[in-house]
Parts: structure tokens; C-alpha cells; sequence
């Protein structure tokens, strides 16, 4: 299926919030090939329920999905759509763009999580850095959000303020974090997040990578 270049970018963002995986082409498609071993739109393996981090305290395993209300469909602005036929001057490609970031950016969260104690990988988007320390970064579920691609939906941001400022050398890097969840809005220029997280510990992830 071949889009409208204005539109892959989009498309994939949609497709990866859906949990639909790429192939390599179509990851090459909207991006190129990104930085070490993953590709635009690789998602990390997901927690195994019920999961605890070891050490004194219990970090409950949430996966991206579970931070979606069951109720909410990412796909529905593309309904009723012929995405290949639109071309990157039609009005329409500018029209769903805009609407759907407009929602995408108050997308709604799962307000149970609210002050719970969580353990979840994803990868880093630094918003505040010198250079050596990440003092501050969004917490995005596939590589290439919010900088390859457009930025997924507030409910799949998570706003992560560190105890202890990361090294820089986690930009764009796989991790788990361990911290508490509350639901909140925070506007970046990087992208609108429904979460914000105090980051008791952040650490890399080293699971195989996605297949």
C-alpha cells in the first residue's frame, strides 16, 4: 500500500498505537532506517502481567496498551477514508491531519493508574539536556516517535521527571522505568502527554529485541 508522503508518517503512528507491527520496508517507508538495531515503529516486548521489578519495592508491569481506555479507537478518523488517493496537495491529507491531532492531543486516559507505583519500557525523548545528563524526557512506546514520526497520542506519552538525571547517551535508547504514574496533562514541543511520571529509576532495557 503506498500513501501520500504527507500521510505515511501519519499512517505508521496510527498503525503502531493499534499494536499493528511494520515490516522493514514499510519502517524504511516512513523514515528510513533509524539508529542501531531498531527501526521506525519497533515496539519493545510487552511486560508479562502480573510482573514485579525486584528489590524493596513492588513495581507493578503495565504494558502501552494497558494506558488506552478499552472504549477508545485511534483508527476511527481514517474510516472513511481512500487514503491512497489522496495526493500531498489535497486539501483532505491537511484536514485529517489537523483533526486528528487535535484529538489525538486529548486523547483520554486510564485514571485508575493515578498514583500507582509502575514499571514500563519504552524509549527516550529528551526534552532537557547539557549535553553529558537528561534531566527531563518523554517516555514514547516505539523508536522514532515524535521525531521520525509525528507523536502518538496523549494517552501513549508519559512526561518523566527523574530523581537522578539519566546520561545522555539514553537519547532515543530502549529503558524501563520504575516510578509513579499520574494522570496529567504536559504540552512539549516534542508532543502532548496524558502521563506524567516521577522516575525512581530508570534503567536499560536489555530484553532481546523486537522480531
Amino acid at each position: 500500500m503506498v500513501y501520500s508522503r504527507r500521510l505515511q508518517s501519519v499512517v505508521v503512528a496510527v498503525l503502531m498505537v493499534a499494536g499493528v507491527g511494520l515490516s522493514s520496508s514499510a519502517a524504511a517507508q516512513s523514515g528510513g532506517a533509524a539508529g542501531g538495531d531498531y527501526k521506525v515503529g519497533d515496539r519493545l516486548a510487552a511486560p508479562a502481567k502480573g510482573g514485579k521489578a525486584a528489590g524493596k519495592a513492588a513495581f507493578r508491569e503495565i504494558s502501552w496498551d494497558d494506558l488506552i481506555p478499552a472504549d477508545w479507537d485511534p483508527q476511527k478518523f481514517f474510516a472513511d477514508l481512500d487514503l491512497d488517493a489522496l495526493q500531498d496537495n489535497d486539501p483532505r491529507a491537511t484536514e485529517v491531519m489537523a483533526r486528528m491531532r487535535a484529538e489525538w492531543d486529548r486523547a483520554p486516559v486510564v485514571d485508575r493508574f493515578s498514583g500507582q507505583q509502575v514499571r514500563i519500557p519504552g524509549f527516550v525523548v529528551p526534552l532537557e539536556s547539557d549535553g553529558k545528563t537528561i534531566r527531563e524526557f518523554l517516555l514514547v512506546p516505539y523508536f522514532g516517535a515524535c521525531v521520525h514520526v509525528p507523536p502518538p497520542p496523549a494517552n501513549q506519552l508519559i512526561h518523566v521527571i527523574p530523581d537522578k538525571p539519566v546520561p545522555a547517551g539514553l537519547n532515543m535508547s530502549p529503558v524501563w522505568v520504575n516510578g509513579v504514574l499520574n494522570v496529567g496533562r504536559v504540552e512539549s514541543e516534542m508532543g502532548s502527554a496524558g502521563y506524567q511520571m516521577r522516575g525512581m529509576k530508570v534503567e536499560e532495557y536489555k530484553d532481546p529485541l523486537p522480531r
